[in-house]
């Protein structure tokens, strides 16, 4: 990694520290998702924002915080998600999921871990494939960028669930076909399992 990677890195890192720590004031229920979130479970830093997830009714309380440390906070068109902005760095504020709801079960779920110096809930790693691979379609399908962080977390994840979770998605399913293929993860799972997410 070159240093103006490392320069970004440490951006983002201040980014997510100032922002987990206000809305831990604020009282705001969220967990961390995205990359920073595999980050902190052991992935390599792939880190070009900061994504949280927290349920919709958090949101307002959510935009005040970010807002009264200085973020310039946007409503963008998408009905999933709001933005915030501090000095150009990106903050997604995700309440729902492919129309998935965030929950406070899926909040429950996550774990507290030390991510930039402090300690903030990160979304449990089974939740955080699914996050990843829900998604996934015809014009959103980047199966290269995903693997090696898959591929880092693999030993903390519930396989079954996930396919379970994701088996009505043709390319959430060939995805996991392709990560039994290579040998990333057993190579038949039982997807009768659990299909209730978040």
């Amino acid at each position: 990694m070159g240093s103006h990677s490392h320069e970004v890195t440490d951006a983002i890192l201040e980014t997510l520290k100032r922002a987990s720590s206000g809305l831990k004031e604020a009282d705001v229920r969220f967990a961390l998702a995205g990359g920073c979130a595999a980050y902190a479970r052991g992935a390599a830093p792939s880190l070009h924002d900061v994504d949280f997830v927290l349920p919709v009714e958090d949101v307002p309380l959510a935009l005040e915080a970010l807002g009264k440390l200085g973020f310039e906070t946007v409503k963008p068109p998408e009905d999933w998600l709001v933005k915030a902005f501090d000095e150009g760095r990106l903050v997604d504020l995700i309440f729902s999921i492919c129309d998935h709801p965030i929950t406070p079960e899926l909040l429950k779920r996550a774990e507290p871990m030390k991510t930039s110096a402090v300690i903030l809930p990160v979304l449990e790693a089974t939740d955080l494939v699914i996050s990843w691979l829900l998604p996934f379609s015809e014009h959103t399908c980047d199966y290269g960028s995903l693997l090696p962080q898959v591929r880092a977390l693999r030993e903390q994840v519930d396989w079954n669930r996930v396919a379970a979770v994701v088996q009505d998605s043709p390319y959430a399913s060939t995805f996991l076909t392709l990560l039994g293929r290579l040998d990333v993860i057993p190579g038949s799972l039982d997807a009768s399992g659990d299909r209730a997410w978040p």
